[in-house]
């Protein structure tokens, strides 16, 4: 096996992570709170742990195969999130390493699942980290469901080539095109948050922190109370674009920007009407509960809508009180998520588009069946690998979601908080529905075993599961 080219761009990776601790570490020398020696200790163990690693695997590495693609990503999230957790551990936090592990797999995946409380009182190098490891998360997310998977037939490369005549499943032939072009979209829409929630009335800490953690998809907050710390409209209206254009493909955004595509992307179309329809069934429930003016009660159900269905997992209010109507649109919503090749989590639209037109040509079949119906997408026949790919992705899908919340089924949660802690955590949602981890509560009261099962299957949901589940098979561990 090819440890180098497993181990090498790991321990490159450590140093800019380790890197990123300089700004937390900064943040609190200047607030005046001690744990910025936590932050810069940190930096320099991991950052020379990883200087090492790198320099002990240094060289040209040869081309790495199929399997020691996926044992990277597997590897990389793990030791991440194990980075990440360092300076939740050695804080005043005060949390344990169950805890720690946690905040920071949360964070890195964008879930936006959370154990701690009173954020308000927590010191601005904490609540900077957290935001961070969402910002960095989101864009590693992007970069493995578009480059470092292509061979599951289960994430959004494979569309390229059903959208184009192009031989490659890589939009421009080479990296480091799409990737300038990648970053340069990801600071831009950053950037363009950042500002827009200041002119709403942020200051400019709340801005940054909620720019990042909006554009990642991810949904840390500097307040127990989410967005509802924040009053008017306008900011719900900027979060709600900013979440949307975040679950949108980012191929689809930077073509759209270069070039204006001839035709419409069907996953975009489907994501729109879907956040209308469920927008408008959660406002005619909420009239009957909630005593405000039409145009605010519209507004939140638009933002908590596209909040779930993004898996940002921010929260305006309460929106379990509204009734079980309100609670099965958004149980349901927990499962989708947005496009292929975003920050967002979930079952994703083009999967949801291609299941639908192939359930189509069989209903189709069954009443005339001599008559020859392909599924297509976007005009494109889908190929038989791919559809198939997406039929073994939707039964593990449903088959994770169920296993693991039987498992926290059987750690003493009730049936309500065990399946909507499983999908929460699968999907990368964030907060689930029940008392105990809904918008209003956290995972601080869960057992520990359970935490570090929800850790792990949010690794799981970002890594497509199969990503995952190849490492249990024996056959990818042989020669």
């Amino acid at each position: 096996m090819n440890f180098r080219a497993i181990a090498l761009p790991i321990g490159r990776l450590l140093v800019l992570i380790s890197a990123m601790m300089i700004v937390p570490a900064l943040a609190d020398a200047l607030a005046g709170n001690r744990d910025w020696q936590v932050f810069l200790v940190s930096s320099l163990v991991l950052g020379t742990a990883g200087l090492l690693t790198a320099l002990a695997f240094r060289g040209e590495p040869p081309p790495s195969n199929f399997r020691e693609a996926i044992i990277f990503v597997n590897a990389a999230w793990f030791a991440f999130s194990c980075a990440g957790a360092v300076p939740f551990v050695f804080s005043e936090l005060g949390i344990g390493i169950t805890d720690a592990f946690f905040e920071s797999a949360s964070g890195l995946t964008t879930t936006g699942s959370t154990i701690l409380t009173g954020l308000e009182t927590l010191p601005p190098g904490i609540l900077l980290w957290r935001a961070l490891l969402q910002w960095i998360g989101g864009i590693g997310v992007v970069a493995i469901g578009i480059w470092l998977l292509p061979g599951l037939r289960v994430g959004g490369s494979q569309l390229f080539a059903l959208e184009s005549s192009e031989s490659s499943t890589k939009p421009y032939g080479h990296t480091w095109p799409f990737l300038v072009r990648l970053l340069a979209l990801y600071a831009f829409l950053s950037i363009t948050c950042a500002a827009l929630y200041m002119l709403c009335g942020m200051t400019a800490f709340n801005a940054v922190i909620h720019s990042m953690t909006t554009v990642s998809t991810g949904g840390f907050s500097t307040s127990d109370q989410s967005f509802g710390q924040f009053p008017g409209v306008t900011v719900y209206w900027v979060a709600s674009l900013f979440m949307l254009t975040s679950s949108l493909p980012f191929l689809y955004l930077i073509r759209s920007v270069e070039k204006p595509p001839a035709k419409r992307d069907t996953q975009v179309l489907l994501l729109l009407a879907i956040i209308f329809v469920a927008s408008f069934g959660v406002f005619l429930a909420e009239r009957y509960v909630v005593y405000d003016t039409p145009f605010h009660m519209f507004t939140l159900a638009v933002f908590n809508v596209v909040s779930v269905i993004s898996t940002t997992g921010y929260a305006a209010n309460d929106y379990l009180q509204f009734g079980p109507a309100v609670i099965g649109i958004f149980f349901v919503l927990t499962f989708l998520g947005g496009g292929s090749g975003s920050t967002s989590g979930g079952f994703k639209m083009f999967r949801i588009a291609i299941l639908a037109n192939y359930l189509k040509c069989l209903l189709r079949k069954m009443v005339r069946p001599h008559r020859v119906l392909e599924p297509r997408y976007q005009g494109a026949l889908v190929p038989n690998a791919v559809l198939e790919g997406i039929l073994v992705f939707a039964v593990l899908y449903i088959g994770t979601f169920a296993g693991f919340a039987m498992i926290y089924f059987f750690l003493g949660l009730d049936l309500e908080t065990a399946l909507s802690a499983s999908i929460t955590a699968l999907a990368n949602v964030g907060p689930g529905v029940g008392d105990t981890i809904g918008p209003s509560g956290t995972f601080q009261t869960l057992p520990d075993t359970a935490k570090w099962c929800l850790a792990i299957e949010m690794i799981l949901g970002r890594l497509e599961i199969l990503a995952g589940i190849l490492l249990l098979t024996v056959d990818f561990w042989r020669d």
